[in-house]
């Protein structure tokens, strides 16, 4: 009887329930549409029509008439554009030395900071100053500091030197207009990287640590066996948001080189806003940032696999 009652009793609050679901579902809808017809406007449509448009050629500059391409504009920046090539190489040099040298002066800089003590608050708060400036601010700045006629490093290098050493012009010369990029990024978004792995540092186990100096490690035997291997999958997931970042690098070439000489320091980012904004090439354009979202899609989903398959080695 027992059992009888109490399923009875379930039975009853569960059709209350279903009652009160059919009754409610109307309101419910009305509160979730607004916030669905914002999302369906503004990132599953564009993201369709700019699919669509990577299938067909529109030259705005010539016809606003579409006609079906196919796979072309894929075939063309794959296979016959080398300027987009340039542009992907300029980008993975960003990527790839620019994330890294990031990645050690942050993790120097954060072990520096975990050592220090009442002055510590200070000292990361001036870090933390360049990642609060925008990108537009420190492109100018760097833009004033590259100048190669009134700018302050050239004519720091000319005083230490009594003038036998002859400076670059760092953003009108082929072979120095990339590095003020990846130095500007660099000095911006390096503190991100230490803000990043100093928290990682004050959550590691103390217990762990003066184990290990019990046991006889020295300090870089901490730091290689034991500090980074529990940091991996924090850095893992620091340079998968730097390298994506990279990728949408675009104010800083606009401010200090604007992609010369030439196209030496054209990032991809860049060439697909030129394509777009200058050439009307529609269809290229689209077809260019479908190739970097795809890109983007699979170094993410590489460093994601990493990171799990390095937190289940932790466990």
């Amino acid at each position: 009887m027992k059992n009888v009652a109490t399923q009875s009793t379930s039975r009853h609050w569960s059709q209350r329930l279903l009652g009160v679901e059919r009754r409610n579902w109307r309101p419910a809808l009305l509160f979730v549409l607004p916030a669905f017809v914002l999302l369906l406007s503004i990132t599953i449509y564009p993201l369709v029509r700019t699919l669509a448009l990577s299938f067909v050629t529109l030259e705005l500059s010539v016809s606003p008439v579409e006609r079906f391409n196919g796979l072309g504009n894929f075939t063309k920046a794959l296979t016959a554009d080398p300027r987009f090539g340039n542009a992907m190489l300029n980008t993975a040099i960003l990527a790839v030395i620019g994330v890294t040298i990031q990645v050690v002066l942050g993790m120097a800089l954060a072990l520096m900071a975990s050592e220090m003590g009442r002055t510590r608050a200070v000292w990361v708060t001036l870090f933390m100053i360049p990642i609060m400036i925008a990108p537009v601010v420190s492109g100018f700045q760097f833009r004033v500091i590259f100048n190669d006629t009134f700018g302050p490093l050239n004519y720091l290098i000319r005083e230490v030197s009594n003038g036998t050493i002859r400076p670059p012009p760092w953003t009108a010369s082929t072979s120095t207009s990339l590095l003020t990029i990846m130095i500007t990024d660099i000095w911006q978004w390096t503190p991100f990287m230490l803000l990043l792995l100093l928290a990682g540092l004050d959550s590691l186990s103390q217990e762990v640590i003066e184990a290990a100096r019990v046991d006889g490690a020295n300090y870089w035997q901490q730091l290689i066996r034991i500090k980074i291997p529990i940091l991996l999958p924090i850095l893992i997931i620091g340079i998968l948001i730097r390298m994506m970042d990279t990728f949408k690098t675009f104010d800083l070439v606009v401010l200090l080189t604007e992609g010369g000489p030439g196209s030496s320091s054209e990032t991809v980012a860049y060439y697909t806003y030129v394509n777009g904004f200058k050439f009307f090439s529609m269809g290229y354009t689209a077809a260019l940032a479908f190739i970097q979202l795809v890109v983007i899609v699979v170094v993410s989903r590489g460093f994601l696999s990493l990171q799990q398959r390095q937190r289940g080695d932790l466990r």
